[in-house]
């Protein structure tokens, strides 16, 4: 019996000195270099163009845009709408198991009776910014560019930022954010205006999908910096959240020489240090945790709500094209999906309201905009595609999470998002971690939700990048 605890005694003693061996050797097992990548990898529908040069020369023109519709597919959007739905009632009066039926239908009637009548209107109000096309890489990329006056930038502090939104989001979500960051008469206390560039994600909305495989977040980064570099942004800061956190962060790790800072609101790293941190994150969360923040990481609650929040995600990382398929054509399924993750990833808690908690933090008005941009461009399946390419052996392969990123970094953290990652995690990917914030409310799509929260947040990293990198 004494025999047999020396024994394990000295085996557990023999584990502590072995995992923290583990600890302290693991970032040079897992530190990766960069990889290289291809800047001219060519995404369009036919034939690489033998002359680069030549077809970069041609392909560069930026065509004004602007979202016109014909009066004949707003049309059959409205007969859609006014068919009778055979919809299965709701087994319980809420949200906890996906949309509930009632809601739905108090949906569609406004959306049929309130909002569509008014469409021209909302069109209107997609057109305040200026919106533009362009093709890089044999890919139509939509954007929008709002440039600051010579006559604003008196006494100001003024830098380019690129915007990038994740799924299911579009520009949409940022035209809060865009008015306070890109002011046409701004305040004589704000120190800062901005250059702003809010691209349309290959597949969503009106910038085009691929027909070939391999256009993973990656290759997504390399067309938004190509795109910059193109509107004259030699360097510029990024700020975004969902994928577009994902994409930002390439952007910075790949190409640090054009990034000034990165800032985001989902900021993650997943390497094998970080798991063996966020396991000990979850034994003893007031170890590591500065006082107060600890409450925002119940690390198995996180685990629970990951299960039960996933599964769309799990779909479309397996089978877009499925996802697609019953999607399109299907305008109150297509808001059904869309909506219940703009519910479920802006607070847990709003489950278990009739309503789903949509109209405690959001217009109808602005979500069914955000619903209107995927159904009219047709872009449900494109956009999904973009799961599945994150989680391809090609991406995986690239290893980005263990590839260091130097560039100053930003991470503001809202309670309801759907993950954190606190800094001893976050450091071991961004080794210039200068900003670290943390708030007790807000939720995944918090550029609409909370612009000014975000702005605020925002602001203040980028005053931390100027002293860190000296640009005053």
């Amino acid at each position: 019996m004494l025999g047999s605890k020396r024994f394990q005694w000295t085996f557990g003693i023999v584990c502590i000195v072995g995992a923290l061996f583990a600890y302290r050797r693991i970032n040079t097992v897992f530190e990766a270099e960069a990889p290289k990548v291809s800047l001219q990898q060519w995404w369009g529908d036919g034939e690489k163009p033998e002359d680069w040069t030549a077809y970069v020369k041609n392909s560069s023109e930026i065509i004004t845009n602007k979202l016109v519709f014909p009066d004949s597919t707003i049309d059959e959007l409205r007969q859609r709408l006014n068919r009778t739905l055979r919809l299965t009632e709701s087994m319980s009066p809420d949200f906890r198991n996906g949309f509930n039926t009632q809601e739905l239908l108090n949906i569609v009637d406004y959306w049929r009776d309130n909002y569509m009548p008014r469409w021209r209107e909302r069109e209107v109000f997609m057109w305040q910014f200026n919106h533009f096309t362009t093709e890089i890489q044999g890919l139509r990329m939509h954007f929008l560019h709002l440039m600051v006056y010579d006559e604003n930038k008196v006494g100001k502090h003024h830098y380019p930022v690129l915007l990038l939104h994740g799924w299911p989001s579009s520009i949409r979500e940022f035209y809060p954010l865009i008015h306070k960051l890109h002011q046409t008469h701004p305040d004589k206390k704000n120190e800062y205006i901005f250059n702003v560039v809010v691209p349309s994600i290959p597949g969503f909305a009106w910038s085009q999908g691929t027909s070939r495989a391999g256009l993973g977040p990656v290759q997504v980064a390399v067309i938004m910096r190509n795109l910059m570099l193109r509107l004259g942004y030699r360097k510029f800061l990024i700020q975004g959240g969902g994928f577009g956190s994902v994409i930002g962060s390439h952007i910075a790790t790949l190409f640090p020489e054009n990034v000034l800072g990165y800032h985001s609101n989902l900021c993650t790293v997943f390497t094998g240090r970080s798991v063996i941190k966020g396991i000990l994150n979850a034994l003893k969360p007031n170890f590591f945790f500065r006082d107060g923040f600890e409450e925002m990481f119940p690390h198995w609650e996180v685990i629970k709500r990951l299960i039960e929040e996933t599964g769309y995600y799990h779909l479309q990382a397996t089978k877009p094209d499925t996802v697609g398929a019953v999607l399109s054509d299907n305008p109150v399924g297509l808001a059904a999906y869309i909506l219940e993750k703009w519910s479920s990833l802006t607070n847990k808690d709003y489950k278990n309201s009739s309503n789903g908690g949509l109209r405690k933090r959001f217009k109808l008005d602005a979500l069914l905009d955000n619903v209107m941009i995927y159904y009219l461009t047709n872009s449900i399946t494109t956009s999904s595609r973009i799961f599945a390419e994150h989680h391809s052996t090609e991406q995986r392969e690239l290893h980005m999470d263990s590839v260091p990123t130097d560039v100053p970094t930003g991470c503001a953290r809202f309670k309801h998002d759907l993950i954190h990652f606190p800094d001893n995690q976050l450091k071991d990917k961004y080794r210039n971690l200068i900003h670290s914030t943390f708030y007790k409310d807000g939720g995944h799509f918090v550029a609409l939700e909370m612009p000014t929260l975000l702005y605020t947040d925002f602001i203040a990293f980028v005053k931390k990048v100027e002293k860190f990198s000296k640009l005053k």
